[in-house]
């Protein structure tokens, strides 16, 4: 062990927790100050592989990580409303046949990946899988995958298909694109709307623990409140820095749990990942191209629409452009929905095709860490 490693582990879990919460938020404006997306997630996940793989101690308490991830829920429930679900009526045909198709690239590319021994077949589905990142890391993990692997894949993916988009966007209105994206941190509290937003979250968020059903804390809250919100039932309210706080949390649990070893891993599928990547963007592409041309969409929403995620990210982009919004949403939201119900369906398939001689093995120690960790911490229930 270096002498940097031997001095953090020498810290005390409270100094070494003030060493990671000021170090994520200076990389954290870093990286909103360059305009990269996710930075809320990417800044506290950086700092805890910081922190971990120079002898840091620190793990995140499971109840902390099921309150982001109910959070979460909420903030997937919140953006399905009247006019996205009039939408998709309109134009399921089209909807459904577009994000199949995108799925099915992303599977293939997954078994691609698994096939030529670069990595196991449900970390490569999960890790390719078009959608919420943060959303995708947490199925994956349920089900069994790398979920240090996957965020790995999926943020990279984050980065490459929203600094992507924003090209698109500013090229397409010559330089005057998309708008600076200014948050207000705290703004006022509608406190009838934040209140029904905190009982969804605990309500929802403990159905899901007691179901024992693979990311129910995630996944219960999603889909009651999305019932509920589009019902005009009830009113959410999400305020940026609960928001900031929930990605914090996810993050440092994603980095907390890599390890050298884990990174070394995860470096040696760079390349193949970056081009997987290229291959989805580039698919994406000529399915926009193919709506505008047989439907007369504008290029700008078809791109946008058929774009492999980030959702949250797109969806900013998109709100600050002059496109269809709710077209965009509607066909963001199906995919999400479609790649959580049958995710799980063609993780297993992949890899029963691939065989488990197939699967390429990680270095002992990887394994030896996150087993390290699931003793210390539980499974994800």
């Amino acid at each position: 062990m270096s002498c940097r490693s031997a001095a953090l582990a020498k810290l005390s879990r409270p100094a070494q927790w003030t060493l990671l919460l000021t170090t994520s938020v200076c990389i954290t404006a870093l990286l909103e100050a360059a305009g990269l997306p996710a930075a809320v997630l990417l800044g506290p996940m950086i700092s805890a592989i910081l922190l971990v793989t120079n002898g840091g101690t620190l793990r995140v308490p499971q109840l902390p990580h099921y309150a982001a991830q109910a959070v979460i829920g909420c903030l997937i429930a919140g953006a399905i409303t009247p006019t996205i679900i009039i939408t998709f009526l309109q134009k399921w045909p089209l909807f459904l046949g577009a994000v199949f198709a995108v799925v099915l690239v992303g599977a293939l590319l997954g078994w691609l990946l698994s096939r030529l021994r670069i990595l196991p077949a449900t970390t490569a589905v999960w890790g390719l899988c078009p959608g919420a990142a943060s959303a995708m890391m947490l199925m994956a993990e349920a089900f069994g995958a790398d979920a240090h692997l996957v965020a790995f894949m999926q943020y990279l993916r984050v980065v490459f298909v929203t600094a992507t988009a924003s090209f698109v966007v500013r090229l397409w209105h010559s330089g005057s694109g998309a708008a600076a994206h200014h948050i207000a941190w705290f703004p006022p509290l509608h406190w009838s709307a934040f209140g029904q937003t905190m009982a969804l979250a605990v309500l929802g968020g403990s159905l899901g623990y007691v179901s024992r059903l693979p990311a129910g804390v995630m996944l219960v809250p999603t889909f009651l409140g999305a019932a509920l919100h589009a019902a005009g039932l009830v009113t959410l309210q999400l305020p940026p820095w609960l928001l900031a706080a929930s990605y914090a949390l996810l993050g440092w649990r994603i980095g907390l749990g890599f390890t050298r070893q884990i990174l070394v891993h995860a470096a040696r599928a760079l390349p193949q990942t970056i081009m997987s990547i290229a291959v989805m963007i580039a698919f994406c592409g000529g399915l926009a191209f193919m709506l505008v041309k047989t439907l007369g969409i504008d290029p700008l929403t078809a791109y946008l629409a058929t774009s492999p995620g980030g959702m949250d990210s797109v969806a900013i982009i998109a709100a600050s452009s002059k496109v269809d919004f709710a077209f965009v949403i509607a066909l963001q939201m199906v995919r999400f929905v479609v790649v959580l119900l049958a995710g799980p369906s063609i993780s297993r398939f992949v890899a029963n095709r691939i065989g488990p001689e197939q699967v390429p093995e990680r270095p002992p120690a990887v394994d030896e860490t996150l087993a390290r960790i699931r003793e210390d911490e539980g499974d994800l229930d």
